[in-house]
């Protein structure tokens, strides 16, 4: 699903598809809790009771764009982190992922991130879940870090907590119209987790190179 402004009008677009999108539009513009039933079936072109086919209630949308968002972070985190590769490439490669998706997807990012507190208690405990997995992935790679001699950490829980709100912030700030564009941001913001770690030698490696 894009971070579009709008609604894809396409009859290509899978009725579930277009209800999320309409879902992420209207919380965007009015937030969860300013959002009804009726806006959501509005924006994706539909009557309110033709939403209840694919969903029971607005929680439902807001819970499906919830976990998805967080699944694509760990599968973002996941494949921009290799365990091989000493502890400041793997930081700076998932700090440059992890600002960049925040950057690129910054409508849907503010919404999974700051509207969690409208989530049902069942679906809170399991996107909390989620987003203690995402802190792991982090830690982990502070943790190895510290066990090389690479870093100089003192409270790694905390450290960890500030690369990860460094990079979910973005959502709450960034404007396609801004000075940087996200890969730019990207660069900027594996420089600064190095520095933030006191990584011996705090230059970020190289972007990688894609492959053919």
């Amino acid at each position: 699903m894009t971070d579009a402004a709008n609604v894809p009008a396409t009859e290509n677009v899978p009725t579930r598809d277009r209800l999320l999108q309409a879902a992420l539009v209207s919380f965007a513009e009015r937030g969860f809790l300013g959002t009804t039933t009726r806006d959501i079936a509005s924006a994706a072109g539909m009557s309110p009771a033709a939403v209840y086919v694919h969903y029971r209630s607005k929680e439902d949308l807001l819970f499906e764009l919830s976990h998805g968002g967080h699944m694509d972070t760990i599968a973002e985190i996941d494949s921009a982190d290799d365990a091989a590769q000493p502890p400041a490439v793997r930081l700076a490669a998932v700090m440059r992922a992890f600002s960049e998706r925040h950057a690129m997807r910054h409508t849907s990012s503010r919404i999974v991130n700051y509207e969690l507190h409208s989530l049902a208690p069942d679906h809170f405990t399991e996107i909390s879940k989620l987003r203690r997995t995402i802190t792991g992935r982090m830690r982990a790679i502070v943790d190895a870090g510290i066990e090389t001699g690479d870093f100089d950490v003192a409270d790694p829980q905390t450290t960890t907590n500030l690369l990860l709100s460094m990079g979910v912030d973005i959502a709450r700030w960034y404007s396609d119209d801004g000075p940087l564009s996200p890969t730019e941001l990207g660069d900027f913001y594996a420089k600064t987790a190095l520095r933030v770690v006191g990584a011996v030698s705090p230059s970020p490696p190289n972007r990688p190179t894609p492959e053919n």
